[in-house]
């Protein structure tokens, strides 16, 4: 279980392919204090850390995850989003965030607000947003804004801006949506 709020960046050292599978070594500050089967989100996608070696380490997605997400555009010196799972002892800053990507959205459009940034998505999933809910975009936990049919924007501060992917972010970029497991939990009841 991950909250949302981002600890690190995280980059793509290199990628090996296997059958189906793809191994992603990652170079990480926090790397030292990971152990081997340890969860981390990447872009907000759930993953095991299968091998440890100096500030590296390694996690490997297969084709489920490769369809669902957009790992399988990473290429070397890609930004990733990193979150260490949650400590159950620590506060939840985010919201409740499993790390499991419903779907994956195309970045419509970047305003700058002056001072902050406005980012609207598309995505095709049957799911929904609602205004001032939670949803999660590339692993950061944001506040939707215009909730529309299949579309939302959030709003990006600059520390939020800085300290994640969000710098590095164009339209035409797809990012990965994790949506409200209460919402979800609560859309299914209703029948949507």
């Amino acid at each position: 279980m991950f909250t949302g709020i981002i600890e690190q960046l995280g980059v793509v050292k290199h990628i090996e392919k296997e059958g189906e599978n793809i191994h992603f070594t990652i170079t990480a500050p926090f790397t030292s204090e990971l152990k081997i089967d340890q969860s981390v989100a990447h872009n907000g996608c759930c993953l095991t850390v299968v091998k440890i070696d100096g500030n590296d380490y390694v996690v490997t997605a297969i084709q489920e995850t490769l369809n669902k997400t957009n790992l399988g555009e990473w290429t070397v010196g890609t930004k990733v989003n990193l979150e260490r799972c949650m400590v159950m002892n620590g506060r939840l800053d985010g919201h409740i965030v499993q790390g499991h990507v419903d779907t994956t959205a195309e970045c419509i459009a970047i305003e700058d607000e002056n001072g902050s940034w406005k980012y609207t998505f598309r995505y095709e999933a049957d799911q929904i947003t609602v205004e001032k809910g939670s949803v999660t975009v590339n692993g950061t936990s944001l506040t939707v804004v215009d909730s529309k049919d299949k579309q939302f924007s959030v709003c990006i501060i600059p520390y939020t801006y800085e300290f994640t992917n969000f710098h590095q972010l164009k339209v035409g970029d797809k990012v990965n949506l994790e949506f409200d497991i209460i919402g979800k939990y609560v859309a299914k009841m209703m029948g949507k």
